[in-house]
């Protein structure tokens, strides 16, 4: 009776270190299990990072807003994208925003050493160049100091840079309500709040290389494809999409934001 009773007792007391060895292993293998999910979840996100080269078109988004937030001519980003005239796109939609430029078709070069049979024409009198009207700035007025007027009278308080925080213009100091004059004479291709953080924003292109930008305007006081001249005023200075008044002023030489002070006269 005595000895049934010892059994019984080592019995319970197996089952119950059997018992206590489960639930540790159960334990281990849970902690095994979640940090292989938390693992695998972290790599998950990790690889769904955005991509720097391409750029998902949000709701209200143009080809245009986009070109000029990467810094791209967008007839050129159109180009790179197969996107074709009247450049539609639409929400959800991929954009190569990398360097990649669409491969052009190469260039004949003529062979060194090998002369030419075809006969030399004889060259025409020079004819006098045409003075450049007031509202058709040449490449090379615009190239210079002589081609840009200063957009507004206040000091520069922000210039451009390229390091962080980036500034791809120059900032002017002013008074909401000042007049804001085109830098040079040209057409309206954007005036409109769309572009984020420019706030109300008046885009002029001047030539096929060159655009400038007037940002945080109060007021727009030009349209989209009006003929604008030097010296005109097309808006009033503000804060819109910004916490100071003041003028933001760019230009842009074939998409690309450069120094502004490279081209304005000295004052």
């Amino acid at each position: 009776m005595f000895e049934c009773q010892k059994n019984n007792d080592r019995n319970r007391l197996l089952s119950s270190v059997l018992v206590t060895l489960f639930i540790l292993l159960a334990a281990g293998m849970t902690g095994c299990i979640s940090s292989r999910e938390f693992i695998s979840t972290e790599a998950k996100f990790s690889k769904s990072k955005k991509s720097t080269t391409f750029h998902t078109v949000e709701k209200g988004e143009t080809l245009f807003s986009i070109a000029w937030t990467y810094g791209w001519d967008y007839h050129k980003l159109a180009s790179a994208n197969s996107i074709p005239r009247p450049y539609t796109i639409y929400a959800g939609q991929k954009i190569d925003i990398s360097n990649r430029i669409a491969a052009k078709s190469p260039t004949k070069v003529a062979s060194v050493g090998k002369t030419s049979k075809t006969p030399v024409k004889k060259a025409k009198p020079a004819i006098r160049a045409k003075k450049p009207s007031q509202t058709t700035p040449t490449k090379a007025i615009l190239e210079s100091k002589d081609g840009w007027n200063w957009p507004a009278k206040g000091k520069v308080i922000e210039r451009f840079s390229t390091k962080k925080p980036q500034n791809k213009g120059i900032d002017i100091t002013g008074k909401k309500g000042e007049s804001v004059s085109a830098a040079a004479a040209g057409t309206v291709v954007y005036a409109g709040k769309g572009l984020r953080g420019y706030g109300n924003l008046v885009i002029i292109k001047h030539d096929a290389k060159f655009l400038s930008a007037y940002a945080h305007t109060s007021r727009i006081l030009v349209r989209e494809k009006e003929k604008i001249k030097a010296g005109q005023i097309i808006a009033e200075i503000g804060s819109t999409g910004t916490n100071k008044v003041k003028l933001h002023f760019e230009i842009r030489r074939n998409g690309r934001p450069v120094d502004p002070l490279q081209f304005l006269p000295r004052r």
